[in-house]
């Protein structure tokens, strides 16, 4: 099992805090001959009379290093990800928690905002010292 992201529990506590349930973490899936490891499986329930909103989250620090290499490794891991799980749990919608200071840096270069908007990326965004969901972008 790979190793936690070092804001693993800031995530898992904010969405706690949001309502949501952690069912998995992390969520493991072997398809198509690979072993996957998403970092967090979540639900809500929306109301008593209907299915819950189920999530996968894949948590970034955006800690070090070359922004830009760490946003190619996040997307790769994403889209492989979000593959495999529409196949083996389509009910399932897949998000990149990323931290509110990088999305309000790097994430807001017109280079990254065309690559989330072409390839559908689902944003959960984050304070890690507070351990507060800040924002969704779907």
């Amino acid at each position: 099992m790979p190793a936690k992201d070092i804001f693993h529990d800031a995530v898992k506590n904010a969405l706690e805090k949001d309502g949501w349930i952690i069912t998995e973490d992390p969520i493991y899936l072997n398809f198509g001959g690979v072993e996957i490891y998403i970092d967090l499986g979540a639900e809500k329930l929306i109301a008593a009379e209907r299915e819950g909103e189920k999530i996968a989250v894949e948590i970034k620090s955006f800690i070090g290093g070359s922004a830009i290499s760490q946003f190619h490794t996040a997307l790769g891991q994403f889209i492989n990800y979000r593959t495999a799980l529409s196949q083996e749990e389509p009910d399932r919608e897949l998000y990149l928690a990323i931290p509110s200071i990088t999305y309000e840096t790097f994430f807001k270069l017109e280079l990254v905002q065309i690559v989330i908007q072409s390839q559908n990326l689902k944003l959960l965004i984050y304070e890690p010292e507070q351990e507060v969901i800040e924002r969704w972008i779907k």
